[in-house]
C-alpha cells in the first residue's frame, strides 16, 4: 500500500484577514426632533379622526333614542292590545271547557265571585299560571325562563 501524506491544516499564504472589532455605528436616518415631530403629527391626525368619528356615534345615538321614544307608545299599545286579547281568548276557552257544568259562570267559582272585596269592575291581573293556562307548556316554559328545569 502506499502511502499517503497527511497535509496539516494551516492558515492561507499571507494570513488571515484583520478580525474587524472597531464599532459600526448604525446609520441614522431620523433625528430625535424628527421622531418627536412625527408623533405630534400622527397623534393630532389620529385625534382628529377620532373627534370625526365620535361626533357620528353622538349623532346616531341621539337618532336611535329618538326612534325609540316615538315608537315605544306604539308597542306598549300593542303589547297591551295583545294581552288583553289573549284574556278574551282565555275565557272564551273557559266557557267552551265548562259549558255542560251546571252552575258554572265564566269569571267565578260556581257562581261565587272569587275576590269578595273587590269591586266588580275592577281589573284583576292574572298570575303568569293563569295567563298560560290554556297555552302549550313551551309557551310558558319560553314566557317564565324556567327551560332548564324542564328541558327534554
Amino acid at each position: 500500500m502506499s502511502e499517503v501524506a497527511r497535509l496539516q491544516d494551516l492558515p492561507p499564504k499571507g494570513g488571515y484577514e484583520k478580525i474587524p472589532f472597531k464599532r459600526v455605528p448604525a446609520k441614522s436616518y431620523f433625528h430625535g426632533s424628527t421622531i418627536i415631530a412625527a408623533y405630534f403629527g400622527i397623534s393630532s391626525f389620529g385625534l382628529y379622526l377620532y373627534y370625526l368619528n365620535a361626533k357620528r356615534n353622538h349623532f346616531n345615538d341621539i337618532e336611535i333614542r329618538s326612534a325609540k321614544l316615538a315608537t315605544m307608545p306604539l308597542l306598549l299599545a300593542e303589547r297591551d292590545r295583545e294581552y288583553l286579547k289573549q284574556l278574551r281568548r282565555n275565557r272564551d276557552e273557559e266557557a267552551e271547557l265548562m259549558k255542560n257544568v251546571p252552575g258554572w259562570e265564566v269569571g267565578t267559582w260556581y257562581g261565587e265571585p272569587i275576590y269578595k272585596t273587590v269591586p266588580k269592575e275592577q281589573f284583576i291581573d292574572p298570575s303568569y299560571h293563569e295567563f298560560y293556562v290554556h297555552a302549550h307548556f313551551d309557551s310558558f316554559k319560553k314566557r317564565a325562563y324556567i327551560k332548564f328545569l324542564f328541558s327534554n
